[in-house]
């Protein structure tokens, strides 16, 4: 790179820097935020875990509630989040519907992982609290969204929780501070590669 080069270089940088400086000025609040994780791409729980680590290597306390999945589904997250003693791990779903095919024992199953998510919710000690899956259960009307978003305004300033899921309902978006949405290029399962361990589970 000549001298030219690294000049223009340098000055684009410091354009760029005034403008991520004077946009981020204004964020000085200091409170826990809602994340929502939805869309039809694959990733919405396994960034969520990644959130997890993150919040692990900061020292906080974690609770995770995950809907809709079984316990018996050995998932590589639960083995390895369960490890640490910060972290408190339900796996309460009765397992994806079009297995279960029983609308009651679903609900059943998401009243009773809501039942367990209201609590981490009400605990201040709790810093992240992950509910998994729960935009499933509010999309199949398994709980009351009402419900879902006292529970998310009442909760200790300070707690961050992130929610993930296909099909977010509108009223959840509108309530979550960040919003992201995994879209689908394009999928292994496609190209007929069963799900894999460490990728899927």
């Amino acid at each position: 790179m000549n001298s030219d080069d690294k000049t223009r270089h340098l000055v684009r940088m410091q354009r760029k820097k005034a403008v991520v400086d004077a946009s981020t000025k204004h964020a000085s609040e200091d409170r826990g935020v809602l994340v929502v994780h939805t869309g039809n791409g694959k990733g919405k729980s396994s960034a969520a875990f990644g959130m997890v680590a993150r919040a692990l290597g900061h020292g906080l306390r974690v609770g995770v509630v995950q809907f809709v999945k079984r316990d018996d589904d050995n998932s590589g997250e639960a083995a390895f989040f369960r490890r640490f003693p910060q972290v408190s791990w339900f796996v309460l779903g009765a397992g994806f519907t079009w297995e279960t095919q029983d609308r009651e024992r679903d609900i059943a199953a998401s009243r009773a992982a809501w039942q367990q998510a209201a609590r981490l919710l009400a605990d201040g000690d709790y810093h992240l609290v992950v509910l998994d899956e729960l935009n499933i259960a509010l999309k199949l009307g398994h709980l009351p969204v009402e419900d879902v978003l006292a529970a998310l305004r009442a909760r200790p300033v300070h707690q961050h929780v992130i929610i993930t899921g296909r099909g977010a309902p509108e009223a959840l978006i509108d309530a979550a501070d960040t919003v992201t949405e995994m879209r689908m290029v394009k999928h292994a399962f496609q190209a007929g590669v069963r799900a894999q361990k460490g990728i899927e589970w």
